[in-house]
C-alpha cells in the first residue's frame, strides 16, 4: 500500500457481556471464564474487565478488513464455546440494558483495585463495554500525531454510527451512545487536545507522570494507558487506537466501522502525501458534535464548522463515504465500507434496541419483559455469522 510507508496493520479489542440466560442479568465469572479460555486462546487473547461480569478479547495482528472480519468471528465463536459449556451466554453491546452497578463484583487484582481506590464511586459505576481499533503506524510516530489531530473531526461521526448503549439501569436514557456518558465521569477522557509534536505529547505525559496523575509504581515511569482518550497513540503496539465507538452488536457492524476508520486514517496520509491537511478544530466543537452523536445517533444533525451549519448525519455519512470512495480499493474494504448503507437503512444497534422495546411494550409486554426482549436480541446478533451457539 502506497500510504507513507505506514503499514495500517488492524487489532481490535472487544469487551463482552457475560450473561445468564434464565435472568437476562449480568452473571459475574470471569475467573472461572479465564481458567477455561487459557487452554484456548494465546496470551494476551482474553483479558479481564474493571468488572468480573465483562470478558475482554483481543485480536491477533490483521493485514486487511476481510482478517478482522474472521477475527471477529473467531473471537466471538470461541468465547460463545465457553459460556455455552458454563450455561452462559455473551452480548457486544456497551451497555446492558437493566443491570445495576451496584450488584456487581470487582475482578481481584492491584490494578482494579487502585482504580477504584482513585477513582471512589466513579469507578463503581463503569459498567460499560467498549470496543477499540488499532491501526498500525509503525515508527511513524510524528505522522501518527498529525493524523490523530486531523482524526479527531470524525469522532462523532464513529461514535454515531456505532451506537448500542441506549439503555441504563433499566430505563431508556432517551441517548443513543449512554455509555459515553458514564465513561466521561472519569478523568483524562473525551476528544484529546492536539499536539503540535510527538515530543509535545511526550512532555505532556511525562508531567503527568511526575505529579502522580499516570504513575504506574511499580516501575516508577509514567503509564500512558491511563490516558482513556477517544483516539490516542499505544506506544506499546506502536498504533494509533480509536476508542469512541461503541462496541457493535453484529459482526458486520463492528467491521464496517474498523474498515472506515482504516480508510479515513488511509485517505489523510493520502492528503498528508500531497502536502494537504484536514482543518484542526477546537476540541470544545468536536466536544458539541459528539454530544449530538451520543444523543442522537444517525437521526441527528452534527455542525459542518466549515459551513456553519447543521447538516442531517444521514448525509454526512454518505459524504464520509463518498470522500474516502479513492482509498478503499487499494485497501480492499469497499465490501466493508458499504455496510454502512445497510446501517443507515436498518439503524444502528441502539436504534433496534429501541425498536424492540417500544414494540414489546405497545404489544402488552411489562418494563421488565421488553427490556429481556432486548437482551434475547443482543445476544442472538451477537452470534449472527459466526456459526457457533
Amino acid at each position: 500500500m502506497a500510504f507513507a510507508g505506514v503499514p495500517l496493520t488492524m487489532g481490535v479489542e472487544e469487551e463482552y457481556q457475560i450473561i445468564h440466560p434464565e435472568t437476562r442479568d449480568l452473571h459475574s465469572y470471569v475467573q472461572e471464564f479465564l481458567e477455561h479460555g487459557k487452554l484456548i486462546f494465546p496470551d494476551e487473547e482474553l483479558k479481564p474487565e474493571f468488572m468480573q461480569s465483562q470478558i475482554e478479547v483481543g485480536s491477533q495482528v490483521c493485514r486487511n478488513i476481510q482478517e478482522v472480519k474472521e477475527e471477529f468471528k473467531r473471537l466471538r465463536r470461541t468465547v460463545c464455546k465457553i459460556a455455552h459449556d458454563n450455561d452462559l451466554q455473551i452480548a457486544a453491546a456497551s451497555t446492558h440494558p437493566f443491570a445495576s452497578w451496584l450488584n456487581q463484583s470487582v475482578t481481584p487484582g492491584q490494578r482494579y483495585r487502585k482504580l477504584l481506590d482513585h477513582m471512589q464511586g466513579v469507578a463503581s459505576q463503569l459498567l460499560i463495554f467498549g470496543f477499540h481499533i488499532h491501526i498500525g503506524f509503525g515508527d511513524k510516530k510524528e505522522l501518527m500525531i498529525e493524523i490523530m489531530n486531523q482524526l479527531r473531526y470524525f469522532l462523532p461521526h464513529l461514535l454515531a454510527i456505532s451506537t448500542s448503549s441506549p439503555f441504563w439501569q433499566g430505563r431508556d436514557t432517551g441517548l443513543k451512545s449512554y455509555r459515553s456518558v458514564v465513561f466521561e465521569m472519569l478523568p483524562r477522557t473525551g476528544i484529546p487536545q492536539s499536539f503540535n509534536s510527538y515530543s509535545e505529547y511526550t512532555e505532556f505525559v511525562d508531567l503527568l507522570g511526575k505529579v502522580g496523575s499516570i504513575m504506574n509504581e511499580e516501575i516508577q515511569q509514567a503509564d500512558p494507558t491511563k490516558i482513556w482518550w477517544d483516539v490516542r497513540p499505544n506506544l506499546k503496539f506502536g498504533t494509533l487506537e480509536i476508542r469512541i465507538a461503541d462496541i457493535g452488536t453484529k459482526v458486520e457492524e463492528a467491521t464496517c466501522v474498523a474498515a472506515i476508520i482504516q480508510a479515513l486514517i488511509a485517505k489523510l496520509i493520502q492528503m498528508n502525501q500531497n502536502n494537504q491537511s484536514w482543518r484542526r478544530y477546537r476540541r470544545s466543537l468536536i466536544m458539541e458534535n459528539k454530544w449530538r452523536a451520543m444523543r442522537y445517533g444517525i437521526e441527528g444533525k452534527l455542525i459542518d464548522f466549515g459551513k456553519k451549519e447543521e447538516v442531517p448525519m444521514r448525509f454526512l455519512a454518505l459524504e464520509m463515504l463518498n470522500w474516502i470512495d479513492d482509498v478503499v480499493d487499494e485497501l480492499g474494504s469497499r465490501e466493508e465500507v458499504n455496510y454502512l448503507h445497510t446501517i443507515l437503512k436498518n439503524g444502528t444497534s441502539a436504534d433496534r434496541q429501541l425498536h424492540t422495546y417500544n414494540t414489546a411494550c405497545k404489544d402488552g409486554a411489562s418494563t421488565q419483559e421488553a427490556l429481556f426482549s432486548v437482551v434475547d436480541q443482543i445476544v442472538a446478533e451477537t452470534m449472527q455469522g459466526t456459526d457457533a451457539c
